[in-house]
């Protein structure tokens, strides 16, 4: 665990705008907590920088080809829930699915508290239940919750899951997945039918706008829950002491990052410290990159193209189609 504050100190004394043992002035330390804000900003638009992956998860309506994404958005999640201190512990689940980012809201919720940190609960499809860390404190009784999922930037892909009942009850993580294809802005204007009726969506649209992003599916679908993988967006840090936890590696790069940005504003033009200094931020995002990058995609042949197909059960990999 550690703070902005201690970011930003470590990050003036590595251009020399602090000495060792001193304390930044007020008006230093919000410069340059303003200035790490925008620099997180900054990396939620750079993919290899983000090393957690939203899964967005909710239930289509039948005859519905448009939804919204966002603060009060058509797309959310439902369960039960309480809190106490900081700690969102999750009892069930009704809608959608668990995401850290989320804004949550409920009878006694503090209005704007987000989940921010995962405990025993992980969210998506796995652990839904659990613990959560939540970014206000407070004490709330089990209630019933509802949240938000946060505006992607884009959707990296996505998959639909059909027959999700069966005789009427719920297959729990079940059902039968189809991959689903996303399409620029150009290759959906291409379909000539966009109100085509079927029994599950095959491809997907997404419009970021502003504030709320909207999918567009293809074609319109009779069934089906649909499940979206998006990067997760860097939240904004809300004070200076902010307890916050990031993953191996990240605290450096917000270090020598933020002292590299911070260099100009105290009119630092040492090259030799400049060089230094460029170094080791380029480094340490250059690591994190390494890791969070994506591994080769997989090629994948219709089943009609390959001589002597095996007959095992490999097709459970692809469901048989």
């Amino acid at each position: 665990m550690t703070q902005p504050i201690d970011i930003i100190s470590r990050a003036l004394k590595d251009i020399g705008a602090l000495e060792a043992g001193e304390t930044p002035a007020p008006a230093d330390a919000q410069d340059a907590f303003d200035m790490l804000n925008d620099m997180c900003d900054q990396w939620s638009n750079e993919q290899m920088m983000v090393f957690y992956k939203t899964e967005i998860i909710f239930t289509l309506t039948s005859g519905q080809t448009q939804y919204t994404i966002g603060p009060n958005g058509q797309v959310n999640s439902a369960f039960t829930g309480s809190i106490t201190g900081t700690t969102l512990t999750v009892t069930g689940v009704t809608d959608g699915a668990i995401a850290l980012g989320m804004t949550i809201s409920g009878t006694g919720i503090t209005a704007g508290t987000k989940i921010v940190r995962f405990g025993s609960g992980a969210g998506g499809n796995v652990n839904i239940t659990g613990t959560y860390t939540v970014s206000v404190s407070q004490t709330v009784g089990s209630t019933a919750i509802s949240a938000f999922y946060e505006r992607p930037l884009s959707i990296n892909s996505a998959f639909v899951r059909i027959n999700t009942n069966s005789s009427g009850q719920p297959i729990v993580n079940g059902g039968l997945d189809y991959p689903i294809t996303i399409l620029n802005l150009e290759n959906y204007e291409l379909i000539g039918l966009k109100t085509l009726s079927g029994s599950y969506p095959r491809a997907l649209y997404y419009q970021p706008s502003e504030t709320l992003g909207t999918v567009f599916i293809w074609p319109s679908p009779s069934q089906g829950e649909l499940h979206m993988f998006a990067d997760t967006m860097f939240q904004r840090f809300t004070t200076i002491n902010d307890e916050i936890a990031i993953p191996q590696g990240y605290f450096m790069a917000l270090r020598w990052c933020l002292a590299e940005r911070l260099m100009p504003m105290y009119g630092k033009s040492n090259p030799t410290q400049i060089q230094m200094i460029n170094g080791f931020a380029g480094h340490a995002k250059a690591t994190i990159k390494r890791t969070n990058m994506k591994p080769p995609q997989v090629a994948r042949f219709d089943g009609a193209l390959v001589v002597g197909k095996q007959a095992d059960a490999g097709f459970i990999l692809t469901g048989g189609f």
